[in-house]
């Protein structure tokens, strides 16, 4: 007999033509899925793959199909829940319309978002970064998993990984070839060296730190690194911590992102709200109450108050 209430949501998101339905059919397939739990699939988007009847009663899943978003209502969901009692529901979003009105819905009792997966074609994505590109960064936004499938260009693997990283730097991120199998995405060449203790980061190169960072904290844990950041005080924070960072301009103008590391300094009081200053701090992972799990946390070796510089923003 089933014991926990909890009716686990699997939201997903991505383009026409991506890959979700094969995502699912992959899904509905394998043994693991296929445990007897009653399941609602949300079709809010059909492509050239069709689910067949056979696959969708082995998978104990009855399928909903929705042509228009607004159809997705509290009430349209309440009366899902009614009508089929799921165990688990899975929607498969339709890529043009908004995740976060999705997200903004309030679902019935007990059901809660377990994962949203964005699946897209690792051929075409770039194509839609140059012409929806605010579409596109809103679903690497919204995510907590991101695969691109059909991506046998290195480069646009380094592209994808940039492009991922700058605005969601903790979600998963799976590269597929044709076939898919998984890929190891290529390690982008540094354009600042990290052989020595020190670590010098220039302007320009801050955005390349920021997501190396994310990839790789190992690189960098015990080193003094150097770089121009803006403080930012809170009388929250404890008396020997502030935040300091940079703004990023991650896809346009309309999308500009503050990027904060921890800092830890006995006296961060002083510090002006604010201020300019280039900062030598050491770089340890570990867990704190801020991040509540384990991240980055500088400490501060040097402080060394600077002019604004004359591009605020950095770039990816």
């Amino acid at each position: 007999m089933r014991q926990d209430p909890t009716i686990p949501v699997y939201l997903l998101t991505g383009f026409l033509d991506g890959g979700k339905t094969n995502f699912l059919k992959y899904t509905f397939s394998q043994d693991y899925f296929n445990d007897g739990s009653r399941t609602l699939l949300v079709l809010c988007e059909e492509g050239e793959e069709e689910y067949e009847e056979k696959l969708l009663k082995k998978a104990n899943t009855k399928m909903v199909v929705v042509e228009d978003q607004t159809e997705l209502t509290e009430q349209f969901f309440t009366d899902l829940q009614a009508k089929y009692r799921p165990e688990r529901v899975l929607i498969e979003y339709n890529g043009m319309w908004s995740v976060k009105d999705m997200l903004a819905l309030n679902l019935p009792k007990y059901w809660t978002y377990y994962q949203i997966i964005t699946v897209l074609d690792g051929e075409n994505f770039g194509l839609y970064l140059n012409n929806i590109k605010m579409q596109a960064i809103e679903l690497l936004t919204n995510t907590d998993m991101v695969i691109f499938n059909r991506c046998d260009d290195e480069n646009a693997m380094l592209l994808y990984q940039r492009t991922v990283r700058s605005v969601n730097p903790k979600c998963d991120l799976v590269f597929e070839d044709k076939e898919g199998q998984e890929l190891e995405p290529p390690e982008p060449d540094l354009p600042y060296s990290i052989e020595g203790t020190d670590v010098e980061i220039s302007d320009e190169n801050y955005g390349t730190f920021y997501i190396d960072m994310q990839e790789h904290p190992e690189r960098y844990t015990g080193k003094r690194i150097h770089f121009l950041v803006q403080i930012m005080q809170d009388k929250k924070f404890p008396k020997e911590i502030f935040v300091a960072g940079r703004r990023a301009m991650t896809c346009c103008e309309a999308d500009v992102r503050f990027l904060p590391y921890l800092f830890k300094y006995e006296k961060a009081r002083s510090l002006e709200n604010r201020a300019w200053a280039n900062i030598t701090a050491t770089m340890a992972w570990e867990f704190t109450e801020a991040y509540q799990e384990e991240g980055p946390v500088f400490y501060v070796n040097e402080v060394k108050l600077a002019n604004r510089p004359v591009d605020e923003l950095v770039y990816f």
